[in-house]
């Protein structure tokens, strides 16, 4: 299975830490030319850096996505640095427990603003900027269509606990985006799909862990595959997404969880 992304363009937002940021080393690893977005510039400037002295292709974009004008400006520089964009990986997200009985928790509107909002909007310029690449260069177009963007989202869209009830609906929003845009945007070549994170070592759960007495055992209680997955593992699913390798495939959300989701909470059968 051939994962190159040899020559290819990328935005990685949330590429400062954790599972975006892993996700930048495996595309730069696999050949794409990696803009990493986030908000922690001395961490961007660091991560890029790093990447450069390694012999990839990289640069980085400090800015606050939630912002129209930091949208255009990330576009922007992207186009300056590698004069197009191919793919688009929404990994900015933001974990935050709620109050689902409190009518005065702004938990809900925060999180549709941080994990929801920027994923549309950044989705939307992206494509807009593919289309236009695609019909001043008819010719660079193949089956495998013109774009791609991938979304991580969580298995809190399917499976939840009252304190995410929040975070689960943001989740659950991001699944539904990304159907509906991989609906939107198939007639133009343009892929979209996601990967959901559980018991991914994420930046979020690091600290969660860190936090937490006993979490480790508890995750690793209730995960099929018996252990915490890595960053990496994540990054590896969103390559294969990203890539041409996944050229028939759009529209999905690829649970990255270790079974979590297969898993009945309930100890004994109950019918």
């Amino acid at each position: 299975m051939a994962l190159s992304l040899d020559g290819k363009s990328v935005i990685i937002t949330g590429a400062g830490h954790g599972v975006g940021l892993a996700i930048a080393r495996r595309f730069a690893q696999h050949g794409g030319r990696v803009m990493l977005a986030g908000t922690d510039e001395d961490k961007l400037e660091e991560e890029a850096a790093a990447l450069q002295k390694s012999g990839y292709e990289a640069a980085y974009f400090a800015g606050d996505i939630r912002e129209k004008l930091a949208v255009t400006n990330l576009i922007a520089a992207t186009v300056d640095a590698f004069d197009r964009i191919d793919i688009l990986v929404n990994a900015s997200r933001e974990v935050q427990k709620s109050d689902p009985l409190d009518p005065d928790d702004k938990t809900f509107d925060q999180l549709i603003a941080q994990n929801v909002m920027p994923t549309l909007r950044l989705s939307q310029a992206v494509a807009k900027r593919m289309i236009k690449t695609a019909s001043e260069n008819p010719e660079a177009q193949d089956r495998n269509g013109i774009g791609s963007i991938v979304n991580v989202t969580s298995i809190a869209a399917r499976r939840t606990l009252p304190e995410l009830m929040a975070y689960s609906v943001a989740s659950s929003a991001v699944d539904q985006l990304t159907r509906s845009m991989a609906v939107a945007f198939a007639s133009y070549g343009i892929r979209v799909n996601a990967i959901a994170l559980g018991s991914v070592l994420s930046a979020s759960l690091r600290a969660a862990l860190k936090e937490r007495e006993g979490l480790q055992d508890d995750l690793t209680a209730v995960t099929p595959l018996g252990r915490i997955g890595e960053a990496d593992e994540a990054a590896e699913a969103a390559l294969f997404l990203a890539s041409d390798s996944a050229s028939f495939i759009t529209g999905q959300i690829l649970a990255v969880d270790g079974g979590r989701t297969m898993l009945d909470p309930m100890d004994t059968p109950a019918h």
